[in-house]
């Protein structure tokens, strides 16, 4: 009987530091010391209301945005409640059809060149908020077509929207789609 109350006893205290106190604390410190980042790295529009985040992924379709990564989340395009890959493998034929649709859609828009592999590869979360840079110079020439303007200004968009490895070390150069288009609808008309 002494073992069962011991065991409650510590079900409960370790119930709440682990579940309330240790929660609590990390919560407090990121909101302290990391406000953005704890709120969701939101971004929002000239007029200060909330439209996206950096962190996540938004499907953006129309001829004159750039285009992010393909999702392979379920329901709809970039649903964060289904966050998760394809599990398709290389050799799928449905996996096959599947990018081949896509590279046919680019090619559609007159893209001729080598399609980067991360616009039509969804990534292993599917929420991918970023492309590298290749993919955004890829997608130039049908923006600039779209909105009207140079293909050397949109060049000097990506250029600016560049971000470095994390640390000058972990990952690849990327830029983030959603910020990109932002800038894009910043733009002068």
């Amino acid at each position: 009987m002494k073992n069962i109350q011991s065991a409650i006893l510590l079900f409960f205290v370790f119930t709440f530091l682990l579940g309330g106190v240790y929660p609590a604390m990390v919560t407090g410190c990121a909101q302290l010391f990391f406000p953005r980042l704890a709120a969701g790295s939101l971004i929002a529009d000239k007029n200060g209301r909330p439209i996206g985040s950096s962190l996540i992924g938004q499907p953006f379709s129309a001829d004159h945005y750039f285009w992010p990564r393909p999702s392979a989340t379920g329901g709809h395009s970039y649903n964060p409640l289904a966050s998760g890959g394809s599990n398709l493998g290389p050799t799928n034929s449905s996996f096959l059809k599947l990018v081949e649709n896509r590279v046919r859609k680019f090619h559609a828009t007159g893209i001729v060149l080598p399609i980067p592999s991360d616009l039509v590869l969804a990534s292993a979360s599917s929420l991918d908020p970023h492309i590298s840079p290749d993919a955004a110079l890829a997608q130039i020439p049908r923006i600039a077509k779209a909105r009207g303007i140079s293909e050397i200004e949109l060049q000097q968009i990506v250029t600016t929207h560049v971000e470095d490895r994390q640390w000058g070390i972990l990952g690849e150069p990327r830029v983030n789609v959603l910020a990109l288009n932002l800038a894009l609808d910043n733009l002068a008309p």
